[in-house]
């Protein structure tokens, strides 16, 4: 095919396209050539670099009349693969590249390792490339998808490979609708259908799968749109996604507000809240502590068990500093571009609020402009707070109320008086003068009390004591009800001051008492405390970091302020961000006395895990020596009587009786090395000792030897489709003791007439081996104890063996990266899976691989 389009201008990097699709089959390559021809279409230069199509008509259908760059062929281990062939791609230049399965491992011989790596180099002579791969593969989802499909995935792709592309398309299909595909043949070979739709393309796995896919396109959408608002500058929220940020102070309110937010995030979200099925970030937790840190007293506790709530929930959690708390707030709801913001209604009652002016909440309303901001209704709402604040004895509000109702006050009550002269004598004036000093006193502390005692005095002396209009004093008994009435209303205020100061350090105490109540609890507890110690103690004392040091790495100057305590032995406790007073000093030395005792407990416990395996050797020694006990003395014994049989010299034996001893110590004996065999190999298990040798397999090679162990007169095994199935990577005798004993365990178990049937079939990258029998199967509750050694599960034949069979059957299949799982037969029965990897280019093997068995 001739081309007249002008080739791609030199130093250009070129443009990436992906195609990027949940599971195999989901129609990646297809829509790869659909592009493909749409742009031929528009007069662009297209070749096909490399694209497999596994021989599906459809795809293949998809190829006529695109131009195709010829692969390479590379011979390896004595067969001969197709690969992209980069020189020949580079030397035609053309303006898009299509380059199929991004995430393939070619042959050696190449210029590169990894196919991804070819594109790279496409990428960099300045051609456009349209690729395709699955989820799977990416190497940042790896560990989750094995954990879903059981299946390890050994061919990844850096993620930042697909990230920088510049176009990421998602070829998306439900669940049902790819398993219809795989059922019409339009996946896999129709003999390889049944067991990819029981295993791989279960319905579950492929809806994770998607989910994954979906999540990870989503999350570089909403990076594109972060970096999109940050070039031009656009602060405001862009309400693309619904997340619910909620505010969090330690109160006993807090469950109430984060259920409230996760019912607001899931109706947003179409999610299932019972079900913790929120998408990750949608539901997120703040709590703001204040600089000074204990100064909120919020409970330790009480936000510990919030946490676990909120990320039981599919949420977050978040600690942030801030003096001015709702500025805190909404500034951390503006950088997570929140939507909403849940907070709980105001713990104070009316009077303080007609004291203090507006709450948190009302200012957060007030500056909260483009976030909507929920009020929620609790149970503590308008009771009151639980702390007061250590920092000062009086609010700031207080602090202003005060002085000015000593002014006020008197003034008012004077001209209420005065209104009334004659109604009342002066002792009354007096008192009531005296009531509002308390009052005041009550309500703004000692200063506020001198104001209005010298304001009341002046205004008594002035207007109520003889003579009236002027500041002198006729009678001497005036005079000591005057300084009366001003000690009293000291005195008072003093009260009011000292009640209000203990109240703080009462406050303290309280908060201090929880802090150090939740650490010892966190220690009883276990798990891994020392690293929720750590952050505990950055949040508490509101740092910017904190760590545990050796004595030798803490003697180095801290580069700001901070603060360093001993914690145990040869370690220190180290927190940057501020300086402590000396108050919040003490409780850190606690701190650091919890994280003593955390560490000294991780110590104990790694001694206990050195110990655990002795004991478990010491046990698997006791079980051993009960069952040789029996188990090795009854062939020793049939040996030895044949055997001495044949020696004596006083019988005469037929040919017949001597073939018939003969056969009785070799069965004996073949019996005894076989349990030798086992136990050797289940002792080198459990002192992790087995060697081993991995190659490339093939079932042929193995399958033999582990049929001529069973005994004689054993029932039939039917093997089917062995041949269809590639080379596994494993140790071949291993391999053969495993499918040994689990084809034993089968005829054992298996009625008479029903033979034992052994299949194999490829599933991507793994090959399953099924030993089926039709015997009385295994309750699901039992299963995993069959594992156990010495275990028989039922059998009323002790001579049958030791009960090692299944449980060294599964110990040889994981120690060959593989796995051993039972299942019910459809029927009846049970089947044994054994699960191995595919041998890969590379592995040791003395029989050439076939071109399926990659």
């Amino acid at each position: 095919m001739t081309h007249d389009a002008a080739a791609p201008p030199p130093g250009r990097p070129g443009r990436l396209k992906v195609f990027l699709g949940a599971a195999p089959g989901v129609g990646k390559t297809y829509r790869m050539l659909d592009e493909a021809r749409r742009r031929l279409d528009r007069g662009t230069d297209v070749v096909v670099a490399f694209v497999e199509c596994h021989r599906r008509p459809h795809t293949l259908a998809m190829l006529e009349g695109l131009e195709t760059v010829p692969p390479v062929h590379r011979p390896y281990r004595g067969g001969d693969f197709a690969e992209l062939d980069l020189d020949a791609v580079l030397a035609r230049r053309p303006e898009v590249a299509l380059v199929d399965e991004l995430a393939h491992t070619n042959v050696p011989g190449g210029r590169h390792a990894k196919r991804w790596q070819d594109v790279e180099a496409l990428l960099a002579a300045g051609i456009d490339v349209i690729t395709a791969v699955n989820i799977q593969h990416l190497e940042s989802v790896k560990d989750v998808v094995e954990k879903i499909t059981e299946v390890p995935q050994r061919e990844t792709v850096p993620d930042e490979m697909v990230r920088r592309a510049q176009q990421i398309e998602l070829v998306d299909l439900p669940a049902e609708a790819l398993r219809r595909r795989m059922a019409h043949g339009n996946i896999y070979a129709p003999e390889k259908v049944d067991a990819a739709l029981s295993n791989y393309f279960r319905v579950g796995n492929l809806t994770a799968l998607r989910e994954l896919a979906l999540l990870w396109v989503a999350g570089r959408v909403d990076e594109a749109l972060r970096h999109y608002r940050s070039e031009h500058g656009i602060g405001g929220v862009w309400e693309t996604r619904e997340r619910v940020v909620v505010a969090l102070t330690g109160g006993p309110e807090g469950a109430t507000l984060i259920r409230r937010a996760a019912r607001i995030a899931a109706r947003s979200a179409g999610a299932d809240v019972a079900g913790g099925d929120l998408a990750g970030g949608d539901l997120m937790a703040v709590h703001v502590a204040r600089s000074d840190g204990l100064a909120t007293g919020a409970s330790p506790a009480a936000l510990a068990e919030q946490r676990q709530l909120v990320e039981s929930l599919g949420g977050s959690y978040h600690s942030v500093v801030g003096d001015d708390v709702p500025a805190a707030l909404l500034d951390f709801a503006r950088a997570v571009s929140a939507t909403q913001l849940v907070l709980g209604s105001s713990r104070r009652g009316r009077i303080e609020r007609l004291l203090t002016g507006r709450g948190i909440g009302e200012t957060t309303v007030g500056r909260s402009a483009d976030i909507d901001v929920h009020m929620v209704a609790h149970e503590r709402a308008g009771r009151g707070r639980l702390l007061p604040s250590r920092r000062r004895t009086l609010t700031p509000a207080r602090l202003v109320a005060g002085p000015v109702a000593g002014l006020v006050l008197p003034v008012v009550l004077t001209a209420v008086l005065t209104g009334h002269r004659g109604s009342l004598n002066l002792t009354s004036e007096a008192l009531l003068f005296l009531l509002a000093v308390v009052g005041v006193a009550c309500v703004g502390g000692v200063v506020s009390a001198v104001v209005a005692s010298l304001t009341a005095s002046l205004l008594l002396n002035y207007y109520f004591i003889p003579p009236v209009g002027e500041f002198t004093i006729a009678e001497p008994n005036n005079i000591l009800a005057l300084a009366v009435f001003a000690v009293v209303a000291g005195t008072v205020a003093a009260v009011v001051d000292r009640s209000l100061r203990l109240s703080r350090r009462a406050a303290r105490a309280t908060a201090e008492a929880e802090t150090l109540s939740s650490l010892a609890g966190s220690i009883v507890r276990g798990g891994d405390a020392l690293p929720s110690l750590l952050e505990r103690a950055r949040e508490t004392f509101g740092m910017d970091s904190a760590e545990l040091m050796t004595e030798a790495e803490a003697s180095t100057p801290l580069d700001g302020p901070g603060v360093e305590v001993a914690a145990g032995d040869g370690a220190v406790l180290v927190l940057r961000g501020r300086t402590l007073s000396a108050a919040d000093q003490r409780v850190l030395t606690a701190f650091a006395a919890h994280v003593s005792a955390a560490v000294e407990r991780a110590r104990l416990a790694e001694a206990a895990a050195e110990v655990e395996p002795v004991k478990a050797a010491d046990r698997m020694r006791t079980a051993l020596l009960a069952a040789v006990s029996h188990d090795l003395r009854t062939p020793l014994a049939a040996s030895r009587a044949a055997v001495g049989s044949l020696r004596s010299h006083e019988v005469r034996f037929s040919a017949e009786d001597r073939d018939e001893l003969l056969a009785t110590a070799e069965e004996s004996l073949l019996r005894l090395n076989r349990l030798v065999d086992n136990l050797l190999d289940m002792s080198r298990l459990q002192a992790g000792a087995l060697s081993l040798h991995l190659r490339a397999t093939a079932l042929e090679e193995v399958l033999p030897a582990a049929l001529e162990s069973l005994p004689a007169g054993a029932p039939a095994v039917e093997v089917r489709d062995l041949e269809q199935a590639p080379a596994v990577r494993a140790d071949p005798p291993l391999l053969e003791r495993v499918l040994a004993n689990l084809i034993a365990n089968a005829v054992r178990h298996s009625p008479p007439g029903s033979p034992v049937v052994l299949t194999a079939s490829a599933h991507g990258d793994r090959v399953e081996i099924r030993v089926v029998d039709r015997g009385p199967g295994l309750p699901a509750s039992e299963r995993e104890r069959a594992f156990e050694p010495f275990q028989r599960m039922g059998d009323t034949d002790n001579s049958t063996g030791l009960g090692l069979g299944l449980a060294l059957a599964r110990g040889l299949t994981e120690a060959m990266d593989g796995g051993l799982t039972p299942e019910d037969t459809p029927g009846g029965g049970l089947t044994m899976t054994v699960s191995l990897p595919a041998a890969r280019l590379g592995d040791d093997a003395r029989l050439p691989l076939r071109k399926g068995e990659l």
